[in-house]
């Protein structure tokens, strides 16, 4: 009965960060900061399975590393576009 009210936690954070990141498209911030959220739900299912199923660890450090990387080349990105344009809006960033 637990394992139930866990996957139903986890998968109402998972809608509900999907539908932050769906709605909100203002901001490079707000949007890099819901696929955070979204990376730590997927760890947080990732690590209860892995308890459940009496796995290695080994993958949720690989997964770690892998999010990092993703939250760094996005900041790293937000910075460049804050320096060259001023704000972090999408209306102010011209693609052509």
């Amino acid at each position: 009965m637990m394992v139930l009210n866990i996957i139903f936690f986890i998968s109402f954070m998972f809608i509900i960060g999907n539908f932050i990141y769906f709605s909100n498209r203002k901001h490079l911030l707000i949007i890099l900061l819901s696929l955070e959220f979204l990376m730590l739900v997927l760890f947080l299912f990732l690590f209860f399975y892995c308890v459940y199923i009496n796995k290695e660890f080994y993958f949720l450090m690989l997964f770690l590393v892998i999010s990092v990387c993703e939250g760094s080349l996005g900041l790293s990105i937000l910075i460049s576009i804050i320096r060259t344009h001023g704000n972090d809006y999408f209306q102010s960033i011209s693609i052509l």
